[in-house]
């Protein structure tokens, strides 16, 4: 009885588990009371939907704020923290609060779902993820309502303000604004301060990384003491946010079709369009007039994305910064890469390598077919499924027309990019020959 047993693997738990939150979701909006019209949603659009706001994306095929009811929009959000948190997160913290036994299991699954480095702690880990989000969620929606309360009423404002600090803490890009003008996002606040710090800030936080934020809380400012995961977080975050930052700023806003912005606009939006991509879909201007290379370095933000072990989605900071120091090593002939003065190993250079074979296959498949289904350019349909797999939000417009197969190709991508592509080949691939025979080494000449 025992050797029959079933015992899930942390790759298969995690799998599941969006599964079943995303289903779930679905069939809760396309109940007649989540639309406002009182009307049964179809089975397409609440899955769309269901994927995007689990997996925190963004990408929508119906205006949040007009088409779904209170009730369809307190799901969306609900889905959204789930999503954002993560599945065996929540799961864990539920078992916590009821008084529950966390089994060594359990344990297992959640240091792979937050990317931790051990085990032990496990638990008060959870414990600190949970407090910190509140706080930082709280002070959102306290940030936030110095804005939504003056302009939409105290309860509008209230509710305003919680939904967009949740959607902008788990990087996932929906929005409440479409009361003003349908699938326009932030636009109408490209200058405001308030707004634009409040919503970059929030995205900043839930993007670090949940390591990161123990590492700041254990050692405050000492950045030598904190461990290599958290040090890459915050180096490449550094670089990916000042570096885009002055390209939009200097390059594609001095353009002849910004002129009309003043300069508080121009930086404003500037320091957004370089954060949102890594992973959140808000937006404060008109993407339809960016230039190619904008377009095209929008993208490429989009597939690096966040840290991992957090709310964003994308490659992630540290595969990149992985293959970027192998890649040193290789021109500065060295055996062994390095990076702050630690050696990164063969297991994990393989992963990163496999991850960015993988998102690059999904993002240029799909556009690919998309743009052939949809006869559509093939830059604006890479735009779409770059947002997808890499769970960001950022739109150029064509989601909402798209037909189903599109529809479905999206939510695929949606799906494969917030559980991960080795946890799709971990929870898959069974049989994995680990014996200590090795075959024959014949050289190949790359390159």
């Amino acid at each position: 009885m025992q050797k029959n047993k079933k015992h899930w693997s942390s790759s298969q738990v995690i799998l599941i588990g969006f599964g079943v939150l995303i289903l779930t979701g679905a069939l809760l909006l396309m109940l007649p009371f989540s639309s406002q019209s009182g009307q049964w949603t179809s089975f397409t659009d609440a899955l769309f939907t269901a994927t995007s706001a689990s997996c925190v994306t963004g990408l929508i095929v119906q205006d949040t704020a007009t088409y779904w009811s209170l009730f369809g929009q307190l799901v969306i959000l609900s889905l959204i923290q789930i999503g954002g948190l993560g599945v065996v997160t929540m799961a864990i913290a539920i078992a916590m609060v009821s008084g529950r036994k966390i089994s060594l299991s359990r344990r297992q699954t959640m240091q792979d779902a937050i990317s931790a480095t051990q085990v032990g702690g496990i638990v008060r880990m959870t414990g600190f993820i949970l407090k910190s989000c509140l706080i930082i969620e709280l002070t959102g929606v306290l940030l936030f309502s110095f804005v939504f309360i003056p302009e939409f009423g105290f309860a509008k404002g209230i509710w305003y303000s919680v939904f967009h600090s949740i959607s902008a803490f788990c990087n996932a890009g929906f929005d409440l604004m479409g009361i003003k003008t349908q699938f326009s996002s932030l636009t109408d606040y490209t200058g405001n301060g308030i707004v634009n710090f409040t919503t970059v800030a929030l995205i900043l936080t839930g993007g670090l990384g949940f390591a990161t934020w123990a590492d700041f809380s254990n050692h405050k400012l000492k950045f030598s003491a904190y461990r290599l995961q958290s040090k890459i977080a915050l180096a490449g975050t550094v670089i990916l946010l000042l570096v885009p930052f002055a390209y939009f700023l200097f390059l594609e806003f001095s353009m002849p079709q910004w002129a009309a912005m003043s300069a508080a606009d121009k930086f404003w939006a500037s320091l957004f369009r370089a954060v949102t991509p890594r992973t959140a879909g808000f937006n404060t201007v008109d993407m339809t007039l960016f230039s190619e290379a904008t377009v095209m370095i929008t993208i490429l933000l989009m597939l690096v994305g966040g840290n991992s072990g957090s709310t964003a989605g994308g490659m992630k900071v540290s595969t990149i910064s992985v293959l970027f120091t192998t890649a040193m090593s290789v021109f500065r002939r060295q055996q062994n890469p390095s990076v702050f003065g630690r050696r990164i190993e063969d297991g994990v250079i393989k992963n990163a390598a496999t991850i960015l074979m993988m998102y690059i296959t999904l993002f240029i498949g799909g556009a690919l077919v998309i743009s052939i289904v949809e006869r559509l350019p093939m830059m604006t349909c890479m735009f779409e499924t770059a947002s997808a797999v890499a769970t960001v939000g950022l739109t150029m417009g064509i989601t909402p027309g798209l037909s189903t197969i599109s529809k479905f190709i999206l939510i695929a991508l949606m799906y494969l990019g917030r559980v991960g592509g080795l946890t799709i080949i971990f929870a898959t691939v069974r049989g994995i020959n680990n014996g200590n025979a090795k075959y024959p080494v014949e050289k190949i000449t790359v390159g």
